[in-house]
């Protein structure tokens, strides 16, 4: 599973740090990113949720 973070959808909400934050860490300019973009088994759970909770819908999961 791969995530990534759609730069102009996001807002800094923090939602996906607080969900998943192995995945996912803010960057300096206060919008989150996915490093790595690749997400380890054992947090694709996370990262589902991650994506289901953010408010501005910024995150996505790509093939």
């Amino acid at each position: 599973m791969k995530v990534t973070v759609d730069e102009d959808r996001c807002r800094g909400h923090g939602m996906c740090l607080t969900l998943c934050p192995e995945v996912f860490h803010m960057h300096d300019d206060g919008y989150a990113v996915a490093d790595p973009s690749e997400v380890p088994a054992g947090l694709e759970g996370a990262a589902k949720d991650a994506i289901a909770n953010c408010p501005e819908q910024a995150i996505v999961e790509i093939d």
